[in-house]
């Protein structure tokens, strides 16, 4: 009885590393874009999340925040993160794996990602930017089905 489980592994995801890949802060109006505004600028955030086999259970997940201010038609700063982490990942069924790559993970490499950019937009002159929480989850769920429809188009004969 004792060895009916031995075959197979409890699910177990580590991380081995964390790291900056690409960090750029742009502040093209300074010292003038630090001066009190009488409203704030509009800030646009884009996300995205890559994950690289690098052995049979060891994934680079590569988190990409960038964040960009603007007045009008002017920069006001421009930030740019790609920041990522070393999981080992052993134990899953293969079927979960893709959404532990890239929701598991880019959730826990998310709070210092997050807090990365609220440094350098601080240190940069600006308030800090707290980018809002993202649910990984939704963002996974539409890139499966952008991709199942680009295979639907593709599949179509002209």
């Amino acid at each position: 009885m004792a060895n009916e489980n031995q075959g197979t592994a409890s699910p177990s995801l580590n991380i081995l590393a964390q790291y900056i890949k690409d960090l750029s802060f742009e502040n093209p109006g300074a010292p003038r874009s630090l001066q009190a505004r009488d409203k704030a600028p509009a800030i646009n955030i884009n996300v995205n999340v890559n994950a690289n086999p690098l052995t049979e259970s060891d994934f680079d997940v590569v988190l990409s925040l960038s964040a960009e201010a603007k007045d009008g038609d002017k920069v006001v700063f421009a930030a740019e993160l790609v920041y990522g982490g070393v999981f080992r990942i052993t134990g899953f069924p293969q079927e979960h794996m893709l959404p532990v790559l890239f929701i598991e993970c880019p959730r826990l490499l998310f709070p210092f990602a997050r807090q990365i950019i609220a440094d350098a937009t601080r240190n940069g002159g600006f308030p800090p930017l707290m980018i809002d929480p993202i649910d990984f989850a939704q963002m996974f769920t539409q890139r499966v089905a952008e991709e199942q429809a680009r295979a639907k188009v593709q599949a179509v004969p002209n």
